[in-house]
């Protein structure tokens, strides 16, 4: 699907998919003004890039893989391995319910690929199939990955999980 980008059609896309890109960014680097500076890097990749979609589901995996990307070389950049964040050593980074701030940490200390997983499955709503290819992994790994984080959250949290 070939298209002009314009300053409209990128405004679109960006109310489109700016949440979904946020909430991975924050998945991520766990604090607000590096989530937003995520966001923005991100969407600047696409407007100099310019890529051509087959579909809204090719361009939702392309921002979802970018997204991650990104974030990963952030947390690997020397800067941001020698320097703590406000918001680490002071509050919470967002406003969470209390019963659900233990499932964020537990999910936050989960293994990145475990994380990854959860939040594509739950937060986003893909099936296992369409993670498989996001993730470029088998579909067999990415069901034993969605085994293996519930069990692990089940473990932290110390209690039922709901979907069993």
């Amino acid at each position: 699907m070939v298209r002009d980008w314009t300053k409209d059609y990128f405004h679109e896309k960006y109310e489109c998919y700016c949440d979904m890109v946020y909430r991975i960014c924050m998945l991520y680097l766990k604090n607000e003004s590096d989530a937003r500076d995520g966001l923005q890097d991100i969407f600047l990749k696409m407007w100099e890039k310019q890529p051509v979609f087959e579909n809204a589901s090719h361009e939702k995996a392309w921002l979802i893989r970018v997204s991650i990307n990104a974030c990963q070389d952030l947390l690997k950049s020397f800067f941001r391995r020698r320097v703590r964040s406000i918001e680490e050593v002071t509050t919470e980074p967002f406003y969470l319910q209390e019963e659900d701030k233990g499932l964020l940490d537990a999910v936050f200390r989960l293994a990145p690929k475990y994380r990854n997983t959860i939040y594509l499955f739950y937060y986003e709503g893909y099936t296992a199939v369409e993670i498989a290819g996001i993730l470029k992994r088998s579909e067999n790994t990415i069901y034993t990955w969605l085994d293996r984080a519930r069990k692990e959250l089940k473990k932290q949290l110390g209690g039922e999980w709901i979907g069993e």
